[in-house]
């Protein structure tokens, strides 16, 4: 078949790498326009951007989808079909109804579970055993689309986001190639998504990622694995932020954000048990390990972490709109017209 692929974040390459190794003839690549990035605030293009270029294929980067040159060429280039992994755009009708087995979403969540933009990040803060991806055909409601294949994922008690993400782009890639070729034999129908068991992963807002140390301990170290690498969650230390990378469990016992320290290790009270805390990060800082900051700061026995808010993790609304992703993302990363997403 001649496809098209859709993506944006680097979540998104090895599926376009598998789609350029396969039997399909990829014929471009769509991505996100070119964004402010580092300290200098230059425009740099798309980790999908970049490899489609190694590759020597059409790159197309509008500001919208629903640009009439956008959609000229699209009908021009006539696609079988579109792949979409973590692309981030609002595909609008006219541009779902250009390939003639529309545009075939990899999304990372065993669906109807976690649609939307981070689904990775909501099921390990939800406390899921197991997750997923699936591959399914995008319409106009978010992630709702008719679903041709289904992976699943045993969630580890280390697993973060990144880690997770990480393994699920390399099953899903092969789940995508896989449902291509299947459409394209004539031999895979796409089955209607039960209307039970639907919930929302929106993104991860920093304000989500505030840690509540009054919570229990399990709480805590999901909200802590489900935001790392992204947005990564914090407390506060004297008053400025502190990010909280990696933790372990523990069975001791201190009072909410309460610290105690050793040579080796730095420990925090919580809603439960004591977390020690592992790698942390200062605010203008690196990463650093938490031993070595607390030695850095000098911790005193008036010393806490946190304000201690009575938040909970954020929760899943309920469905409306579509992203073409879902992610990231999410990452890849599927109401209104769809944005092509996956997963942050």
């Amino acid at each position: 078949m001649r496809v098209v692929f859709a993506g944006t974040p680097e979540v998104a390459v090895t599926a376009l790498e598998a789609i350029a190794a396969s039997g399909h003839e990829l014929v471009a690549v769509i991505t996100r326009p070119d964004a402010p990035a580092g300290r200098g605030r230059k425009l740099v293009a798309s980790p999908v951007a970049d490899h489609a270029g190694e590759l020597g294929v059409e790159v197309l980067k509008p500001v919208k989808p629903s640009d009439p040159e956008f959609l000229a060429r699209l009908r021009e280039i006539a696609p079988d079909a579109c792949a979409v992994v973590a692309y981030g755009g609002l595909l609008p009708q006219a541009a779902l109804d250009i390939p003639r087995h529309g545009w075939i979403n990899l999304h990372f969540s065993v669906l109807p579970a976690w649609r939307g933009a981070a689904p990775v990040q909501h099921s390990i803060i939800s406390g899921d055993d197991v997750t997923g991806a699936s591959t399914f055909r995008i319409v106009k409601a978010l992630d709702a689309g008719p679903v041709y294949g289904v992976l699943t994922e045993r969630i580890g008690p280390k697993d973060t986001a990144g880690d997770l993400l990480d393994r699920l782009a390399a099953s899903g890639a092969k789940l995508l190639v896989d449902t291509l070729d299947g459409i394209e034999a004539g031999v895979l129908e796409a089955r209607e998504q039960v209307a039970d068991g639907v919930t929302l992963a929106p993104k991860i807002t920093v304000e989500d990622a505030e840690l509540d140390l009054t919570a229990p301990a399990q709480r805590v170290d999901r909200l802590v694995r489900g935001c790392n690498p992204a947005p990564g969650a914090w407390t506060t230390f004297r008053g400025e932020r502190l990010k909280v990378l990696d933790v372990d469990l523990t069975d001791e016992q201190l009072k909410p954000g309460e610290l105690v320290t050793t040579k080796s290790s730095v420990t925090v009270g919580t809603g439960s048990k004591a977390l020690r805390l592992v790698t942390v990060q200062p605010q203008g800082k690196k990463p650093m390990a938490a031993a070595d900051w607390a030695r850095g700061v000098r911790i005193t026995a008036e010393d806490r972490l946190g304000a201690h808010p009575s938040v909970e993790p954020p929760a899943a609304p309920s469905a409306e709109s579509n992203p073409a992703s879902s992610t990231e993302p999410n990452p890849a990363s599927s109401a209104e017209p769809n944005p092509a997403s996956g997963s942050e």
